[in-house]
Formats: structure tokens, sequence, C-alpha cells
């Protein structure tokens, strides 16, 4: 009795796998249609406000194949890095933004391609297994945050009045802040492997590089830290001077001060 059911249920999936089949062919078929530019287009659009990504990338490339020439198709190869972007094909976005700046740098949208761009690197600092077990962020590939720094900062100098340019700018706050985060953890490791020199390196780094965001106070600590192992008493002081007045409340000044009662 349960093998007719299995029958039953096997015959119900591939029917529905080819439906999807046919559902796919049909969109492939649209591709060949003879259609102009602004049809193209509109018909790639569609797919895009569909969240239909991959259609919409074969829309696209079949705009530029056709009319290469055409404002559609130029519009078209945006609209196309933002299909890659929103599809988790980051490496394929950055390309086609790049390509686009690289050709068409005084085109009126190119904030916008440099906007995806930074978008796509800081999306690309992810991996498949984050999805499942997140991790800290500053733990990400610094290579592709110091592109998407890149990227953002670039938006932000060359348009300022950019419509973008206020999110490009609050990004930018968020990545200094994982950076510094990074350069800390990498403190913390030499602190743990008592490489003072090394340790004393990364804090300064942090302090020059990163200054104003929320890993300077745990810099200066292992900046004190590093100089009092280090025997470098006019260092320390200046470092510990510097603790105080800027974080009075900070607990290694309490332990410090413990240690001398």
């Amino acid at each position: 009795p349960k093998k007719p059911m299995r029958r039953i249920l096997i015959l119900i999936l591939l029917c529905t796998v080819a439906l999807a089949g046919c559902s796919g062919g049909k969109d492939l078929e649209l591709l060949t249609a003879d259609e102009d530019a602004r049809q193209l287009y509109e018909r790639a659009s569609s797919a895009l406000n569909g969240a239909r990504f991959d259609i919409a990338i074969q829309h696209f490339q079949s705009l530029e194949a056709r009319y290469p020439f055409s404002p559609y198709a130029l519009q078209g190869q945006l609209d196309m890095a933002y299909a890659y972007f929103r599809n988790n094909r980051p490496e394929e976005a950055i390309s086609e933004a790049d390509r686009f700046i690289r050709f068409n740098p005084t085109h009126p949208n190119v904030d916008y391609a440099y906007y995806i761009k930074g978008l796509s690197n800081f999306a690309h600092r992810k991996r498949f297994l984050h999805k499942w077990f997140p991790r800290d962020p500053s733990q990400f590939d610094q290579k592709a945050l110091h592109d998407a720094f890149n990227d953002f900062s670039q938006l932000v100098r060359r348009f300022p009045n950019s419509k973008y340019a206020a999110d490009a700018h609050q990004r930018l706050i968020f990545i200094r802040n994982l950076l510094a985060r990074h350069e800390i953890k990498v403190a913390n490791y030499y602190l743990s492997r008592k490489a003072w020199v090394a340790a004393a390196n990364r804090a300064n780094n942090v302090l020059q590089t990163f200054h104003d965001t929320p890993a300077n106070e745990e810099a200066l600590v292992i900046l004190v830290r590093s100089y009092r192992e280090l025997g470098l008493t006019e260092s320390y002081q200046k470092a510990l001077n510097t603790l105080r007045l800027n974080y009075p409340g900070n607990d290694y000044l309490t332990e410090i001060s413990r240690e001398k009662s």
C-alpha cells in the first residue's frame, strides 16, 4: 500500500520540476524576442523589481549585447551591478561597477557605482558559514573592509552632495570601528604572547589611524601595560596620564591603584 503513494509523490515532484523548467524556458525565450532597447530595459527592470535577479541579469546582458551604445544599456550596467549585489554575487557586482567607473568617470550616476562597489565589498567580507555560525564582524576579511572603506571614502569626498553620501558616511564610521576592533584583537593576542613591542605598535596604530573610536580606551590600556612591561618609564607615565585624563573610570586604573595601596 505504501508503493502507490510513493509513485504519486514522485509524479507530483516530476510535474513540479517540469513546470519550473517550462517557466524558466519562457523567461529565456523572452530574451530572444525582437524588442527595442527601451522594451528590453523595461523587461529587465521588471524582473529586478520582482527580485528575479538571475532573469534580470540575463535581460541586462542581452540589452548590452544588442544595443551597446544605447543610454538604456548604460543605465543597465548600473542596474546589473545592483542585481549581482542583491543576488549575493559581490565579485560580479564589483566588476560591473568598476567597468562603469572606468569607462564613464563623468557620468551623472557614477556616484551610484561607487556606492554599489562599497556595498559589495562590505558584503564580500562574509562567508557562507557566517550565516549559520555568526561571529564578531571585526574578524571578517580585512582587505574587503579596507576596500569598502576606500569606496565609500571616494564617494563622500568626490560627491559630497550625492544622495548616497549620508549613508556612505555612516558606513565609514561603522567600518572604522570594525577595523579598530580588529587591531585591538591582534594587540591582545600579542599581549597574551608577551610580545610587548608588537602589542604597543598595534595600540599606537589604533590611536593614530582610528582616533575617536570606541576602541581608543582599550588601546590606551594596552599601551600602558606594554610600556610598563618594557620598562619604558617616561612613555608609560605619558600613556597612563592620557588614560586617566580621558577615561578616569577605567578598570585598569583601579587595578593600578590597588597595587600601590
